[in-house]
């Protein structure tokens, strides 16, 4: 499993990508529509058929490439308007598990 510190942003590019892509065509994507490859954030790329997923980052050293397939099922993204999405560690880890994340609603009052 991918371990990811806290302190690090978590980008998902919403269009589909091409799982063809490796670090150039990746880091052309990140450049054109979210931030800069080498910024220390983790950027989330899914294919069209949302079967599989590629993660692009930094390790202080150069890039490394996080790439999953699923022999079943897809993988649940979370509605959004626009290109890229702001992701935590927890929806991360979610949706790399294939488990798609439900509306809460808390039982507690503040009165």
């Amino acid at each position: 499993m991918l371990s990811i510190p806290g302190d690090r942003e978590i980008f998902l590019y919403v269009p589909p990508t091409d799982m063809r892509m490796s670090f150039h065509g990746l880091c052309a994507i990140v450049y054109a529509h979210v931030g800069n490859p080498s910024d220390g954030a983790y950027y989330v790329f899914i294919n069209s058929i949302k079967t599989h997923v590629k993660i692009l980052f930094w390790d202080s050293d150069g890039l490394v490439i996080y790439y999953k397939r699923l022999e079943k099922g897809t993988f649940s993204l979370p509605r959004v308007i626009g290109s890229a999405v702001r992701l935590d560690r927890r929806h991360l880890t979610m949706l790399l598990e294939g488990i798609e994340p439900l509306k809460i609603k808390r039982r507690f009052s503040l009165n």
